[in-house]
């Protein structure tokens, strides 16, 4: 099977900015550009940190209100408010990275654990090349039904597992799989929802149940419609 990667789905004109860029020139590129966040690079065009809206604002939500009102919760700000005014100290550093040749799976779980939105991407050397987000991720669920179930087909029943064209049915409907049909190995089984659910563009596969039909030691498996 083939996996999109990283290089395929993220954006590769990047605006980015360097450490010195001012507070308001940042505000500018993110509201000229349609965006939320940028690379912040050094002078080899390596990212050092990403700045967001969420890190511009933080400096204006700890003053205090300029009227007097209090803050939900009754929470004090007394604090001075922002103090900086480049991407340097604004910025959220070090910058958590992708590699081009990452699939949707690894940058999804780097994300997820980072706690993230986006990641710039960069080459061998660390050198920015691209930025994916959630969203450019998210575009593989866009695949056609039709190109998903002509993979499992010819490329996971027919190429890899070696079965014959009427041992399984599959339907696929808006990215959910559908497996009608009975194989021989209860091992295949397992083998094939894994290498089904690892398709691009596969929302879910139906659950496969034993074959209450046949005998409990038998070892067929029946697929069937939830």
């Amino acid at each position: 099977m083939q996996h999109r990667t990283v290089q395929d789905l993220m954006t590769h004109d990047v605006i980015h900015v360097r450490a010195g860029t001012g507070f308001k020139e940042l505000v500018q590129k993110l509201t000229d550009n349609d965006i939320t966040a940028m690379p912040v690079v050094d002078e080899r065009n390596c990212p050092i940190g990403v700045v967001s809206e969420a890190d511009l604002l933080h400096g204006e939500a700890v003053r205090p209100d300029p009227e007097g009102r209090p803050a939900p919760g009754g929470r004090e700000y007394n604090g001075p408010g922002r103090q900086t005014e480049d991407a340097g100290r604004l910025m959220s550093s070090p910058a958590v990275c992708a590699q081009p040749q990452w699939n949707v799976v690894e940058a999804a779980r780097t994300m997820e654990r980072y706690h993230i939105k986006r990641l710039p991407v960069v080459d061998e050397s660390g050198k920015l090349v691209g930025l994916v987000s959630r969203s450019d991720l998210l575009r593989i669920f866009l695949r056609r039904d039709s190109a998903i179930r002509e993979e499992i087909v010819y490329d996971i029943l027919g190429r890899t597992l070696s079965l014959r064209p009427d041992a399984v049915q599959v339907t696929v409907s808006d990215g959910v799989v559908t497996l009608r049909g009975s194989i021989g190995q209860r091992a295949l089984h397992t083998t094939l929802l894994r290498m089904c659910r690892a398709v691009d563009g596969v929302v879910a596969v139906r659950e496969l149940a034993a074959d209450t039909a046949h005998p409990p030691h038998h070892t067929s498996v029946q697929f069937l419609e939830r």
